[in-house]
């Protein structure tokens, strides 16, 4: 389909007008977000999105997830809440088995956020969502007083095809059970900490934020996966607590063996954070059988998001579900949910 032409927005700034339903609010819309988001699938651009579920993947199961964000800053190293928006959204899918294909957007806006703001949120997502292999096919966009809310949010839906005989759970983890991680933990926490300024920290660390369908794909491909979760908000060590309470066993790590890169142990070992429990976004861990763990291994490192991927521990039998860490040492802790945030708004 040929995409439409747009109105143009002359505003410098967002004003309460262009969440009043009038011409002020259509031109921002179509200037800002239709003009990077439109697709064939947006289609007679009327209330809701048409869509048209690929032959190949006849009777599959729909995923369908949703996520808000409202990270501060905006802008980090590494990428922005748009970028943050779509990849959280589409890794929510695709650690689930599903093949993401369609998201929403919707736009909360404070009054006084500049155009050009928006402008670069908006052509970031388009990006990130041609990266990812999906598509933006429906939104909305409201506009708050100053002071209702900091600078924009973001709320994303998305859906994704389970294909036929696809079915992860963390219940159909094992005794035995291998457990990989595609790669280094904490940076998306760390580098949100270093982009607000308040600590003068030597290096850049830089947010992990990517994409993990086609790495799901990857691994998928190589051998059984059970289940995978991606490591957002507390970290590896909450994402293992819940899937210790749903399989029934203990979870079992090994401290020697854990992904961390020397700036973010310096920089948990200054602030007094525990890396387990640092956000991450391009980062999951999955549960593979033993016989089926150096295939998927293989095949995660020959890939762009998994090329350091790691065995960081296994699944055993156990007197009650928990997660536990053989310390350096010789000795064993446990590794408990977090209570609460070490870090706020970070995604």
């Amino acid at each position: 389909m040929e995409a439409p032409k747009f109105n143009k927005t002359n505003a410098k700034i967002v004003t309460l007008a262009h969440g009043g339903g009038g011409k002020a609010m259509r031109d921002l819309i179509q200037d800002v977000f239709i003009r990077d988001f439109f697709t064939e699938d947006t289609g007679e651009m009327e209330d809701q999105a048409r869509l048209e579920i690929p032959p190949e993947l006849s009777g599959a199961r729909l995923a369908f997830t949703s996520d808000g964000f409202v990270v501060d800053p905006l802008f980090f190293n590494g990428g922005d809440i748009g970028k943050l928006a779509v990849y959280g959204t589409v890794n929510d899918l695709a650690v689930g088995g599903a093949i993401p294909k369609w998201l929403s957007a919707s736009f909360i806006i404070e009054e006084g956020l500049e155009v050009e703001t928006l402008r670069k949120i908006a052509a970031s997502m388009r990006d990130a969502a041609l990266k990812a292999g999906v598509k933006i096919v429906t939104g909305d966009t409201k506009v708050v007083a100053r002071g209702a809310a900091d600078k924009v949010f973001i709320t994303t839906s998305g859906i994704g095809l389970i294909p036929n005989g696809v079915n992860l759970a963390a219940s159909k983890v094992q005794e035995g059970d291998v457990a990989i991680v595609n790669g280094f933990l904490g940076h998306h926490g760390a580098a949100i900490l270093q982009a607000r300024g308040d600590l003068m920290l030597e290096g850049e660390i830089k947010s992990d934020c990517a994409p993990l369908g086609d790495l799901m794909a990857v691994a998928m491909a190589a051998g059984v996966v059970r289940c995978a979760r991606d490591l957002t908000r507390g970290g590896l060590a909450s994402a293992l607590n819940e899937i210790a309470d749903a399989c029934g066993h203990v979870i079992e790590l090994e401290e020697v063996k854990m992904p961390l890169k020397p700036e973010i142990r310096g920089f948990c070992e200054i602030l007094g954070f525990d890396p387990l429990y640092l956000a991450n976004e391009g980062s999951l861990v999955l549960f593979v059988p033993q016989q089926d763990a150096e295939n998927v291994l293989a095949a995660m490192r020959g890939h762009e998001f998994g090329k350091d991927a790691c065995i960081i521990g296994k699944a055993k039998l156990g007197n009650r579900p928990q997660v536990e860490m053989k310390t350096a040492f010789g000795g064993t802790r446990i590794v408990d949910m977090l209570v609460g945030e070490q870090l706020p708004r970070i995604c």
